[in-house]
């Protein structure tokens, strides 16, 4: 059985999600937005991927490192799913190697 905190914690983190993905779309409702301000918000959740991610890597380990390496040469050619689908498995594979 799931703690009662627990679940009150994800059933939180949800709504906060929803409620600023939603949120996004009503302030944005109607209006023109500038070549500029589409750029960033389209990198806004590699962004924070990377700002999440990136502490990991940090640790000097060299299967991690060299997964970053392969990852980042992925994301300059590819776009963001195959990206995180290659970085996960050279990951994988490189900690099982190394």
């Amino acid at each position: 059985m799931i703690d009662p905190w627990t679940l009150i914690i994800i059933i939180g983190m949800a709504t906060v999600t929803v409620t600023t993905r939603i949120g996004g779309y009503a302030l944005l409702r109607g209006r023109t937005l500038s070549p500029r301000l589409l750029a960033t918000m389209e990198a806004a959740p590699g962004c924070v991927l990377i700002a999440v991610i990136a502490p990991h890597f940090a640790t000097g380990r060299p299967a991690d490192m060299l997964a970053l390496i392969i990852t980042v040469i992925a994301a300059l050619r590819l776009p963001m799913l195959p990206t995180v689908m290659i970085g996960m498995a050279s990951a994988a594979m490189l900690r099982q190697v190394l």
